[in-house]
């Protein structure tokens, strides 16, 4: 059995579009649907639902909020398998949790109670920073969402956060039938002045490093492997308005109890033009 590609929902538009992308993303894995609201309402209420008592206002609207997502979900796609929980606690430590025993969990940009100046809600950047297993947040423009660039963009990172990222970034593009777009920049120092002594070469060396382990799994996958000079966030972003997904590999240190993201990632969260992967490599 497949592991669930798990979306959180809380009923806002954001997390809506999150189970749409979801839903289609499910689609072209071959995987099954799990929807999730989880909030504090046994701690609103005071008290548990007891058995065969009446259920809490609270657990009441968490579960009309799963039941119209999963609607939304049979709607979009009526023969998709689609199973939810509304667990009693926090969202960030039920996604981290559900995201153990998940293909990926998907979140969109902002939740309901997030300020409409922030430009990622704080659920998700803490499950993207946290999570042991990929995380997808849903974001971008139109097209992106859309997935009609059909190309996968993978920023390559060093050794010890890319191995894993390409292997991620490879099923996608194989899913989608789509190609490949693996970036991977250099910057001069200063003093080097306009000579550039074999950075492109390390770096055209290092995508070949990364990708040659998993391309044995997917032959078949288009790879366009671009060397940019410039940084990489900048490049990410600007390439990330002609993808459908990017990808982007980080480490991740098992017992760290703060987020573990990285300048480049945390940027691409926040701006990127196509919804960001975060695929953790465990030291």
């Amino acid at each position: 059995m497949p592991l669930p590609l798990v979306v959180g929902v809380d009923g806002s538009e954001c997390s809506l579009l999150a189970v749409d992308w979801a839903v289609d993303e499910a689609i072209r894995l071959g995987v099954p649907l799990r929807l999730v609201h989880a909030s504090l309402w046994g701690r609103y209420e005071g008290r548990l639902p007891s058995l065969g008592g009446e259920p809490s206002a609270a657990h009441v609207m968490a579960q009309h909020t799963v039941a119209s997502a999963t609607e939304r979900v049979h709607r979009r796609a009526p023969d998709l398998e689609v199973d939810s929980a509304v667990p009693a606690e926090d969202p960030v430590s039920a996604l981290l949790a559900e995201g153990d025993h998940a293909t990926a969990v998907v979140t969109g940009s902002r939740g309901r109670g997030e300020l409409k100046e922030l430009l990622l809600g704080s659920v998700g950047l803490a499950v993207a920073g946290r999570a042991s297993g990929p995380v997808i947040v849903v974001r971008g423009d139109a097209a992106g969402l859309g997935g009609t660039h059909e190309r996968v963009l993978l920023g390559v990172g060093e050794p010890g956060t890319g191995d894993t990222a390409a292997r991620f970034a490879l099923g996608e593009a194989a899913a989608r039938r789509c190609v490949l777009d693996a970036v991977r920049t250099w910057c001069r120092s200063p003093a080097e002045g306009t000579a550039a002594p074999d950075h492109e070469d390390q770096a055209a060396g290092l995508i070949d490093k990364v990708l040659q382990a998993p391309l044995s799994e997917y032959p078949d996958v288009r790879v366009s492997r671009t060397v940019v000079e410039g940084p990489p966030g900048t490049v990410l972003l600007h390439r990330s308005a002609a993808a459908d997904l990017l990808v982007v590999g980080v480490r991740r240190e098992r017992g760290h109890a703060g987020l573990q993201l990285g300048r480049v990632t945390h940027r691409l969260l926040h701006h990127a033009l196509c919804p960001v992967a975060v695929v953790p490599q465990p030291l």
